[in-house]
């Protein structure tokens, strides 16, 4: 087994899951404002299950979706970082890059932050050649970081198949950035500091 990866960016530490994490995250998975482009609030064991995927992940391939702490206080702030998402998804198979954080952490450019960081990590440590993001369309919040990293969108997106046909949620807009767009531009330097 790989030995999970983990990174220090500005102001944050992206490492592999502890048990401590859970309790934290279920919370978040719980607050309607955080999931409002999601099918549903999570329930604790939902919550619990996916924090036990994300760490199961980074323990045998070294790389996933990090739990997310903040330097200066060492608190747990959500997720961020790299996943390869359901091969039934119309963009599969890919690498994406995600996050989830707690909203009290929303507005203070964390998720940029720690995405650039695992940009980093996929390009420059796997050596991906290209890795995406998708969201609903409507999720104006998102799409806006997936900007501020240098993504660009498709001119289509896709309908999600787990998701009824008259759910406002179904249509997903998709974003990528490729290797050679993430070298040639000076966010990949900022991610080292």
């Amino acid at each position: 087994m790989p030995q999970p990866m983990e990174f220090r960016t500005e102001r944050l530490y992206l490492r592999q899951w502890r048990e401590d994490d859970f309790e934290p995250f279920a919370a978040l998975n719980a607050d309607p404002r955080v999931m409002e482009y999601f099918p549903a609030v999570l329930d604790r064991a939902d919550s619990d299950a996916m924090a036990g995927r994300c760490r199961s992940l980074i323990a045998e391939r070294g790389w996933g979706l990090w739990a997310v702490e903040l330097r200066a206080t060492g608190e747990f702030i959500g997720f961020v970082g790299l996943n390869e998402p359901e091969p039934e998804l119309p963009v599969a198979p890919c690498v994406e890059v995600g996050w989830r954080l707690a909203f009290a952490h929303w507005g203070r450019g964390y998720a940029s932050e720690a995405a650039r960081g695992a940009l980093r990590v996929g390009f420059e440590d796997l050596g991906l050649a290209e890795i995406i993001s998708f969201t609903a369309v409507g999720n104006r919040r998102s799409r806006a970081v997936m900007e501020r990293l240098g993504m660009v969108a498709d001119a289509e997106g896709f309908a999600h198949p787990r998701l009824p046909a008259d759910s406002p949620l179904r249509a997903h807009c998709v974003y990528r950035l490729a290797r050679e767009q993430w070298c040639a531009s000076p966010r990949s330097w900022e991610a080292h500091h």
